[in-house]
Parts: C-alpha cells; structure tokens; sequence
C-alpha cells in the first residue's frame, strides 16, 4: 500500500469542494487526520450549514480515503435518498476526470 501524500489529500479535497459547489451542495472543510484516535473519519458540525470532515489518511488505500472524503460530502449535507447518490454520483465523477487522476 503506498503511503498517500498531504498534497494529493488536498488536490482530492479542492477537486471534491469545487464539484460540491457546482451541485449546488455546501462543501466541508477537510482535515487530516480525526482528532478521535482510531477513527477512520469523523464530521464534526460547526455554525449551521458549516462542517469539518477529518480524514485518516496514513496506511489507507487511496480508495478508501477518496471514498470517506465522498461520504463525508454527503453526510455533511446531510443528504438521503436520490439525492445522496446525485451528489456521490458527481464527486465521483469528478475525482475520476483524467486531470484529477493525474495531478
């Protein structure tokens, strides 16, 4: 398992905000990693309609992480339903784009 780097954590971050925005969706702050010790990810709320999302970063598939880094999305807009796979739907796309996955 390679070990993920702080920038390639914040490129992801920056690429998933953006695409949260142009759905029309509030993007979290990301942090790494959890305040709570042997977390994976934590979302934390701060002022109505604003959310930290921590992720874990070391010794994790970057799968892993993009994918807390999606569910963290959701979960701080606290979507359900058809909505929740809309929004999963378009950060997925755009942290497959070819520019995402090269960068």
């Amino acid at each position: 398992m390679s070990t993920i780097t702080a920038v390639e954590f914040s490129r992801a971050a920056r690429t998933l905000a953006a695409a949260a925005r142009h759905g029309g969706w509030e993007p979290p702050t990301f942090l790494s990693p959890p305040r709570v010790r042997d977390a994976q990810r934590t979302v934390r709320r701060r002022s109505p309609g604003s959310a930290v999302v921590a992720v874990r970063i070391r010794d994790r598939p970057w799968s892993a992480v993009l994918g807390d880094l999606v569910e963290g999305v959701v979960v701080a807009n606290r979507l359900e339903g058809a909505e929740a796979d809309r929004c999963r739907d378009a950060l997925w796309a755009a942290v497959a784009e070819p520019e995402a996955r090269a960068a």
